[in-house]
């Protein structure tokens, strides 16, 4: 009997052994997803925080850009008269965050023209950031994609006249703010674009 009584309270005392066990593992087990919780929180914080830092960072450049410049029609503008050729260009205004200048209307088109004639004279021919070079004819912006806005000078000399060599376009203070389609290996100054958010 005596046996008995000691078997029974030693498994007694083992059930509650492995019951204070388990709870103990359910309280650690809760506390690792609420600090597990509270982790992945701080970090989405600390990436939202991050984004917002790079977005000041990119519109206090974008205001330095357009102090340099000019701004008009939701645009910042901002002339290079070293002349490049047009792939170099491009990639002159890409390393500064914006692209080759691309006027998607006559507004545009003229503010672009106004700029040019100031900044880098009245006799300036610069790039700007349509070409055909995918598909011969077809000419398309920075993106890739279709353009509906031409201004082509169209009254002396028909452009765009050059085939498969002229396939960069430019656009002329002499012609008045027209554009001409020229050797992408001409160098020419241009005038990068900056969209203002």
């Amino acid at each position: 009997m005596e046996f008995r009584r000691v078997c029974l309270l030693l498994c007694l005392f083992c059930c509650a052994q492995v019951t204070y066990q388990q709870k103990k593992q359910r309280q650690t087990s809760k506390a690792d997803v609420v600090s597990m919780k509270m982790y992945e929180e701080v970090k989405k914080e600390l990436q939202d925080l991050w984004q917002e830092v790079n977005h000041l960072k990119e519109q206090q450049a974008l205001q330095t850009i357009c102090l340099k410049g000019y701004k008009g029609l939701n645009k910042c503008y901002l002339s290079f008269s070293e002349a490049q050729t047009y792939h170099a260009a491009s990639d002159t205004c890409i390393s500064q965050g914006g692209t080759l200048s691309a006027p998607e209307n006559g507004d545009e088109n003229d503010s672009l023209y106004d700029y040019v004639r100031k900044s880098l004279g009245s006799s300036s021919e610069v790039w700007i950031g349509i070409n055909d070079m995918a598909n011969e004819g077809t000419w398309v912006d920075m993106t890739g994609s279709r353009i509906f806005f031409k201004h082509w000078e169209t009254e002396i000399t028909t452009q765009p006249d050059g085939g498969k060599q002229e396939n960069c376009a430019s656009l002329s203070a002499v012609a008045i703010g027209k554009w001409f389609d020229k050797n992408c290996k001409d160098t020419l100054p241009f005038v990068c674009q900056f969209a203002i958010v």
